[in-house]
């Protein structure tokens, strides 16, 4: 499998700068969308509350609140592995009041996973921008002995069926983690799906579960208290949030699953005007570099783009067989 190419801090940050030729809408879309917005705005999440798609959606609205004028609702639709939220916005009005906010998997794994799914990501939806690259990190639970990931494997080997991994859904990444764990070292883990980051944390640091891979903005506070350990970071550099955090590459660990990374993204239903598509991506690109933004970001240990609909959608085109390959790889089942 031709490796994937990785969203690096270096890139989106060139990425950035290169935006604003892009930024002035020509003259007849500009006229075109005269008027909007004229009412609130809904950002919809495919996740529980207080995981990291819900909190960079909250950060996204009130920086975009604050330039349309408009308030920017966030609404939470959790289920299925993203499918509600999804299909919620894949059949709203096109008028650009509602707006997706996705991360990789209901956009792209759910496609293998699902053999029938009630909206085509590729034909029902179109991208406004890529916001940010989230960065995650494997963790356990501080009662668990191990210090490397290859330590994880051998106690996993040694105790089948102890183990839980958690995950926010079917197809996210660290049910992906998982279940090639299991199929490449013959390791049993068991997976427990969330609606959510946040419900998935908060039984990982009861030690309800003992182990998970998840956002850098959710757990974070739990390395630093010591409640979790961080084992490793996928991707090919080290998360700038947690430079003490070895790659699973530096390891020894160099497969897809480990180094693949994909952005989070702001969509919105297929037949939505040129013109508003425009708009909103322009608004997003300016959003994302408010220096408030980039320090929210930051903190997040996300790495931000805010590129423009053309670009995004070129993006998507070029993860999406990668992201495929990858689910087919991995055996992930919706379990």
């Amino acid at each position: 499998m031709t490796r994937p190419n990785t969203f690096s801090r270096r890139a989106c940050l060139l990425q950035l700068a290169s935006l604003a030729p892009a930024l002035a809408l020509p003259a007849g879309a500009a006229r075109a969308q005269e008027g909007y917005p004229s009412k609130p705005l809904r950002i919809i999440v495919q996740f529980a509350a207080g995981g990291s798609a819900d909190i960079l959606a909250r950060t996204l609205g009130d920086g975009l609140s604050r330039r349309l004028g408009q308030p920017v609702i966030v609404e939470n639709r959790s289920g299925a592995g993203g499918i509600i939220g999804t299909d919620h916005v894949a059949k709203s009005a096109p008028d650009g009041y509602t707006l997706l906010l996705t991360v990789p998997g209901p956009i792209a794994a759910n496609l293998v996973l699902y053999k029938k799914l009630p909206y085509d990501p590729r034909t029902d939806l179109r991208m406004v921008s890529d916001i940010a690259g989230q960065r995650t990190v494997m963790v356990v639970h501080s009662s668990v002995p191990a210090r490397t990931f290859a330590e994880l494997i051998e106690l996993a080997r040694q105790a089948p069926g102890k183990y839980a991994m958690g995950s926010w859904g079917p197809g996210t990444q660290p049910h992906q983690i998982q279940a090639f764990m299991e199929r490449k070292y013959g390791v049993q883990v068991l997976h427990a799906a969330y609606k959510g980051e946040s419900p998935m944390v908060s039984d990982l640091v009861s030690g309800m579960i003992q182990m998970t891979s998840g956002s850098i903005a959710a757990l974070k506070p739990y390395i630093d208290a010591g409640k979790v350990r961080a084992l490793a970071v996928p991707g090919t550099t080290r998360a700038s949030a947690l430079p003490q955090v070895p790659t699973f590459a530096e390891q020894g660990f160099k497969d897809d699953v480990y180094t693949f990374m994909a952005p989070t993204s702001l969509m919105v239903p297929a037949k939505t005007p040129d013109a508003i598509v425009e708009r909103l991506g322009q608004e997003v690109a300016l959003v994302v570099r408010q220096p408030e933004m980039l320090r929210r970001l930051q903190e997040m240990g996300a790495d931000p783009i805010g590129n423009t609909p053309a670009q995004a959608a070129a993006a998507y085109r070029a993860y999406l067989p990668i992201a495929i390959a990858l689910t087919q790889s991995t055996g992930v089942q919706p379990n």
